[in-house]
């Protein structure tokens, strides 16, 4: 007999635990070490409907602004937040080698069209930065529109993420309720009782 294939869910969900950070990982971390009785309190791992939320926007905050040492940063930004730091260090990875140049481009193009520089920057400042030096490219014109871009497509982003996530962890207790008074009715039309 075949096994079944495990959905895409499942799959998700086995990933984020192989690569959720433990509080033994966190513990180990030399950049966390003098922090890591702050760090590793208890509420900060606790997934809540209020920490969860907090933690992906301030994921996505941090994948989308640091360019290095995202997870130790997310963990430590988690303190006077309140989030929930696995989930915070999880969210960074929405920042990762394949997904970074077509943010840092959206973040570009989001800037150029606010600060309307269309006719102000000439050429390709993209395509010239990957084959210029890269100092020279920051230092031109088109570094203000990528960094009011990429403020720009955080702060959407983030808040985009905390309401998915509110909408989710809402949808995610209705369902585990639905499924508990959905057990309650077959026991009680099997003629059984909880409290027995």
């Amino acid at each position: 007999m075949a096994t079944r294939r495990p959905t895409i869910w499942q799959r998700a969900a086995a990933w984020c635990r192989r690569n959720l950070p433990t509080r033994e990982s966190m513990e180990g971390n030399r950049l966390l070490r003098p922090v890591a009785h702050r760090v590793l309190a208890p509420e900060l791992w606790r997934f809540t409907r209020r920490s969860v939320p907090r933690g992906v926007a301030l994921g996505v905050v941090v994948g989308f602004l640091a360019p290095v040492a995202q997870t130790p940063i997310a963990a430590l930004l988690a303190l006077p937040v309140r989030a929930n730091v696995p989930v915070a260090a999880l969210t960074t990875f929405i920042t990762n080698p394949l997904t970074t140049p077509l943010i840092w481009a959206a973040g570009y193009y989001i800037g150029r069209w606010v600060l309307h520089l269309d006719a102000s920057v000439p050429g390709q400042p993209i395509r010239d930065a990957a084959t210029s030096g890269w100092m020279q490219w920051l230092m031109s014109d088109a570094a203000p529109a990528l960094a009011v871009g990429l403020l720009i497509l955080t702060a959407v982003t983030a808040v985009a993420g905390y309401g998915l996530a509110v909408f989710g962890w809402r949808w995610w207790i209705a369902h585990k309720w639905r499924g508990r008074l959905r057990n309650k009715a077959a026991s009680d039309a099997d003629g059984t009782s909880l409290l027995e």
